[in-house]
């Protein structure tokens, strides 16, 4: 598995969007509305900032009543979600989504719960 991006819940993806093309030379390379959410990815080089911003309530609105803004999951890439989900959860690893499901940009996806993380959200995606 390889690093794949970490998204960051905002109360404003393009602005911050923006502000981080500025600051660090970075492109955005996809935009789309998806599960209720503004979702903005930026290239990085190796591994995306993937820009969450709630439109009408749902998980991402809840993170930012909660905690603010910042860094909401750190997500891997594999090549097979379904066998990467089969070794993390035979080595004790509690799934929140014990099947993958559609992800942005097209991707399937799925999470691990932070109490068998060490407190991370860690997303399994495979695009």
């Amino acid at each position: 598995m390889n690093f794949d991006h970490a998204g960051i819940a905002t109360d404003d993806a393009s602005g911050l969007a923006d502000r981080f093309a500025t600051l660090f030379d970075i492109p955005v390379v996809h935009e789309e509305t998806f599960d209720g959410m503004t979702v903005v990815f930026l290239d990085c080089g190796n591994g995306y900032f993937e820009l969450l911003e709630p439109e009408d309530g749902g998980t991402i609105a809840r993170y930012l009543d909660s905690d603010g803004p910042g860094i909401h999951h750190l997500a891997l890439a594999t090549d097979d979600i379904r066998a990467a989900l089969d070794r993390v959860v035979d080595h004790g690893v509690e799934p929140i989504d014990t099947d993958p499901r559609p992800g942005a940009w097209g991707h399937e996806v799925a999470f691990l719960h932070p109490k068998s993380t060490g407190g991370v959200l860690v997303e399994l995606v495979q695009h």
